[in-house]
């Protein structure tokens, strides 16, 4: 029997989303997004001309930049910059903006656990808000494995000392998400499948196979609030 978590969550639920559209005003398009008390400020600068040695002048470059709260960037922040990167440049149309670099920049507000998908959802979402070109949208989803092997959602930060292992899955979103045509089906099938996978700790096949289970079916639940969200806030750019 799945028991209740802290707060009284079931193992699927996600804590409460907000989304607020370009708080940052000299930036081309920013994000403030929380899951819970974990809340992420994105910042979009760019294109800008030019990219840096060693990237490709035929595409355009993506540049992230980690923030903590507190301290000096540190190596998990410098995986979560890689991670980003590949992430972003995976849903972004580099051909569009040749010799370019778009800067995102990531602010850490509140760390109360799943801290890598909601700076990626915050990334998705402020890159829409700067007008910049997407293939379609990423949601991101945190997925812990408990000892006894339950998985749970969205995890917090008190529940990630008690995780064996988690997983933080990106999936493709609804092209509906990015531009107002309807995606076809061919298109549809393209989308299907993921994005980014990372994962940590000693996790068995069953236990990875059931969090992109889970995790695929509550990111559907994320797209439908960042499609609703970017409609209602930027309806000439959904």
């Amino acid at each position: 029997m799945e028991e209740s978590r802290a707060g009284g969550r079931n193992p699927n639920q996600l804590r409460p989303f907000s989304c607020t559209r370009n708080p940052l005003e000299r930036a081309h398009g920013s994000a403030r997004w929380s899951q819970g008390d974990t809340i992420v400020l994105a910042a979009v600068y760019g294109p800008k001309p030019g990219t840096r040695k060693g990237e490709n002048p035929e595409k355009a470059s993506i540049e992230v930049v980690w923030k903590p709260m507190i301290g000096q960037i540190g190596k998990q922040e410098k995986e979560y910059e890689m991670t980003l990167k590949r992430t972003l440049q995976s849903i972004c149309l580099l051909t569009v903006h040749p010799n370019t670099t778009t800067s995102v920049i990531l602010q850490v507000v509140g760390n109360d656990g799943s801290l890598l998908p909601c700076a990626i959802n915050a990334c998705c979402a402020a890159l829409v808000f700067a007008g910049i070109p997407l293939k379609h949208l990423a949601v991101a989803i945190g997925c812990g494995v408990l000892e006894d092997g339950e998985v749970i959602l969205d995890t917090t930060k008190a529940e990630e000392q008690q995780l064996k292992s988690f997983a933080h899955l990106v999936f493709p979103n609804s092209r509906k998400s990015a531009s107002s045509k309807a995606p076809n089906q061919k298109e549809e099938d393209s989308e299907r499948g993921l994005i980014t996978s990372i994962t940590h700790g000693v996790m068995s096949e069953d236990d990875y196979f059931s969090c992109i289970e889970r995790g695929l079916a509550a990111s559907s639940r994320i797209s439908d609030f960042m499609r609703t969200t970017l409609q209602k806030q930027a309806p000439g750019d959904v």
